[in-house]
């Protein structure tokens, strides 16, 4: 399965539905006296919408990536008007100083963290507009927050939801290889000694409302770390050896797509794909590689019929499917 404009103009007409659409129920802040109690358009004039602050930062994200590869379709357009309007100067010094209070320590660590410093990696692609520019201090923010948290953090997150550790260092290492060399070797030192010596993996997933395969997303983040070669002995080790992938990575079963944390699955589905095939490109063609490029297929195939259909799975679930088959380009 590949990204056509057809698909890319669905996924662009899900993401411009959301991205400056407030959601009425939404509270993603912690409250530090009455002026914090406003409304998200008002603590977050950039990003509002899409349920949450991630989600409308990741549908940004989408929406930046569908109109640098498709620029002349018809919603390329209204995506740029929209960008003009709200990656302003103004806006965004209003996002950094919501960053910068003394409660926001923890705001959206981590995947919060590397979805924005994705959306400016994105946007610095876009040379005919400043918008990478606009966004780049508050992305250096949120760099420098990796690069103080990563000390403290004594084990990884291995959850298969927001607080995984290694999907945010998966956007925030490909962020920083081309621009923050400090934060790269950050990164790669901290995730050597939490996944290398792992082998043989036997976890308990999925779990019922999980997005994220804890197993392949911290093997997405080590074929990426480690040397080639080396990665392949360790992704053997870890779950080719033991039948893992054969055994238990089958896509997994949405029973009810209007509960919020069971549409995780539906992402689970997609990132597996994302993950199963950015794996099988570092491996190379081995004796592996029908198999794992079987897995990928499978699970796309299983999760884009459900991209669009309820809110609880719309906001999102476009990004995920976005790198899953730009992965596989």
């Amino acid at each position: 399965m590949e990204l056509t404009e057809e698909i890319a103009r669905k996924f662009a007409s899900i993401a411009l539905g959301h991205v400056a659409q407030e959601y009425p129920n939404k509270l993603d802040h912690v409250l530090a006296n009455d002026t914090d109690a406003q409304s998200p358009r008002d603590l977050h004039p950039v990003f509002f919408g899409s349920f949450d602050w991630h989600s409308c930062v990741h549908s940004w994200w989408t929406l930046l990536t569908l109109r640098r590869l498709f620029p002349d379709m018809p919603e390329a357009r209204e995506i740029e008007i929209l960008a003009e309007v709200s990656f302003t100067e103004e806006k965004l010094a209003e996002e950094l100083a919501y960053l910068n209070r003394p409660t926001s320590r923890g705001f959206e660590r981590p995947y919060g963290w590397g979805w924005l410093l994705y959306l400016h990696h994105e946007a610095a692609r876009h040379q005919d507009r400043d918008w990478g520019n606009k966004l780049e201090p508050l992305a250096h923010a949120f760099a420098d927050r990796f690069r103080l948290y990563l000390p403290i953090l004594t084990y990884p997150i291995t959850v298969g939801t927001h607080g995984n550790t290694a999907f945010s260092l998966v956007l925030a290492r490909e962020w920083g290889e081309k621009r923050d060399p400090e934060l790269l070797e950050a990164i790669d030192e901290w995730s050597r000694p939490a996944f290398a010596a792992k082998s043989d993996y036997s976890g308990w997933e999925p779990g019922g409302d999980e997005f994220l395969s804890p197993v392949l997303i911290a093997s997405l983040l080590m074929s990426r770390v480690m040397e080639p070669a080396i990665f392949a002995k360790w992704f053997g080790d870890l779950i080719l050896d033991n039948c893992w992938i054969e055994r238990e990575c089958h896509p997994v079963t949405v029973s009810d797509r209007s509960d919020g944390k069971i549409a995780h699955l539906d992402g689970l589905n997609l990132s597996r794909a994302w993950c199963l095939r950015g794996i099988d490109r570092v491996l190379g063609q081995n004796a592996a590689s029908p198999l794992i490029q079987d897995r990928a297929q499978s699970h796309l195939s299983s999760a884009m019929p459900h991209v669009a259909g309820d809110y609880m799975g719309e906001h999102w679930l476009a990004s995920f499917a976005l790198l899953a088959l730009l992965q596989g380009a």
